[in-house]
């Protein structure tokens, strides 16, 4: 029987500005997000490098065996690599098991293959020297159909020119940051189409549907499809069976 719950990222990535809750009440989502992913035995929790620290921390007083992930280069996926980098390596520092890069999808766009493959590479590298999980997101609904294969299997052939088969399985392409701004509704996340371009040329790759899987139905059906993970705001929600309206 497939269990939802072992592909799940629950997520929670709003800042205080854009939640219109303080730092304190922001605090106190992410520690109930990991309680909630305890409780249900929901694979991971997927939160702001900000609050990395703490989370690491509040997980390892409860002996709790949930993944802690983070957010690299987001949302925009623009910054430097050399941000990137050392977002990253204090994210590591502070007790991090999987990083979520931004790929620089606007410098896809702009043919600057030469900055995403060093990107690429550098991000992957330090994460994986690490024993971290390396996901890169897309953004999907930023891309044309033939660059979200393009880009893919970019992501693919450069992982199989300087990684080896033993490393594939920790290098994900993921679909969404969820925070991406569509126009006339539509969809900023996961979709299942997208999704299986991206499947059909991550090669050994797993992939990640985020954003937009609002149903137990959607849910099995992606995973059907051959998703590894699911990112998702409403992680409880999809296990119960129970609608959710979240943009994430």
């Amino acid at each position: 029987m497939m269990e939802i719950k072992n592909y799940l990222d629950s997520t929670y990535l709003k800042t205080p500005a854009q939640s219109g809750l303080s730092e304190e009440e922001t605090i106190k989502k992410v520690k109930e997000l990991t309680d909630e992913a305890i409780a249900n035995k929901i694979f991971a929790v997927m939160i702001r490098p900000d609050y990395v620290a703490e989370i690491r921390k509040y997980i390892d007083a409860k002996n709790a065996k949930v993944v802690l992930g983070t957010v690299i280069g987001f949302h925009e996926g623009t910054y430097s690599i050399d941000s990137k980098l050392e977002e990253a390596k204090k994210a590591i520092a502070d007790g991090v098991d999987e990083l979520d890069f931004v790929i620089n999808y606007e410098a896809f766009k702009n043919a600057d293959l030469e900055l995403v493959k060093t990107e690429f590479l550098k991000c992957t590298q330090l994460a994986l020297e690490n024993r971290k999980i390396a996901k890169w997101i897309i953004e999907i609904a930023a891309l044309t159909d033939a660059q979200i294969a393009d880009i893919t299997a970019k992501i693919w052939s450069w992982s199989q020119e300087n990684f080896s088969p033993e490393q594939f399985k920790n290098i994900f392409v993921k679909s969404s940051t969820g925070f991406y701004q569509t126009d006339a509704g539509k969809p900023n996340g996961a979709t299942f189409e997208g999704v299986q371009i991206m499947l059909d040329n991550a090669g050994e790759l797993p992939v990640k549907a985020a954003g937009g899987v609002r149903t137990h139905d959607d849910a099995v059906k992606m995973i059907d499809l051959g998703v590894k993970r699911i990112g998702t705001s409403s992680a409880l929600g999809l296990i119960e069976d129970t609608a959710s309206d979240s943009s994430y």
